[in-house]
């Protein structure tokens, strides 16, 4: 249901030119923020688990 909720926003957004940029400011965060995790889980002895996928 969340990924469906995002899709919809995601399509919502893009219909105008302030909605793209939002989303582009929230993809290169989400980047920025996955980048930096990945890095810090390199860092430590134990795996870093990232969220389920399932549902």
């Amino acid at each position: 249901m969340r990924r469906f909720f995002k899709f919809v926003m995601a399509r919502w957004l893009a219909r105008t030119p302030i909605g793209l940029a939002v989303l582009a400011v929230g993809w290169l965060l989400g980047r920025r923020r996955r980048r930096r995790v990945q890095q810090e889980g390199q860092r430590s002895s134990r795996p870093v688990r990232g969220r389920p996928r399932g549902r």
